[in-house]
C-alpha cells in the first residue's frame, strides 16, 4: 500500500495520511456539491472526493477513531490494487485534461 499511498500524494491528494481509512462526515452542502461531481465508483472513490475537495478549497481534517476490523474484505490484492492505481491515474489525467469536470454531473434543474 506504500506505492497507492504515494501514487495518491504525487497525483491527488496532499495533505491527508490515509485517503482509505476511516470515516468520511460531510455537511449537507459538502456532500451534495462534492458528491454530484464524483465518476468513481470503486475502492478509490474515497480520493477523488477528497480531490475535488482540495479543487475547490474545502478544509479537509483527520480524525482518529477506533475500531474493530472485521474479517472477509472484499478486496482482492492484485486486482483491486491495478484498479485503484488505474482509477487514481484517471483522477488526475481527467480532470486535468477537462475530461471530467467539477460540477458536471449535477441533476439539471426542473
Amino acid at each position: 500500500m506504500y506505492g497507492f499511498h504515494l501514487l495518491v500524494y504525487v497525483l491527488c491528494v496532499r495533505g491527508v495520511g490515509d485517503t482509505q481509512c476511516g470515516f468520511k462526515l460531510f455537511t449537507r452542502s459538502a456532500a451534495a456539491t462534492l458528491f454530484t461531481s464524483m465518476h468513481i465508483n470503486r475502492w478509490a472513490f474515497d480520493v477523488e472526493v477528497l480531490y475535488i475537495a482540495q479543487q475547490l478549497g474545502m478544509p479537509v481534517d483527520e480524525v482518529a477513531v477506533n475500531w474493530k476490523e472485521i474479517e472477509g474484505s472484499k478486496l482482492v490484492p492484485v486486482w483491486s490494487w491495478l484498479q485503484m492505481g488505474r482509477d487514481i491515474l484517471f483522477i488526475r489525467l481527467r480532470y486535468t485534461f477537462g475530461i471530467w469536470r467539477i460540477g458536471s454531473n449535477k441533476p439539471k434543474q426542473q
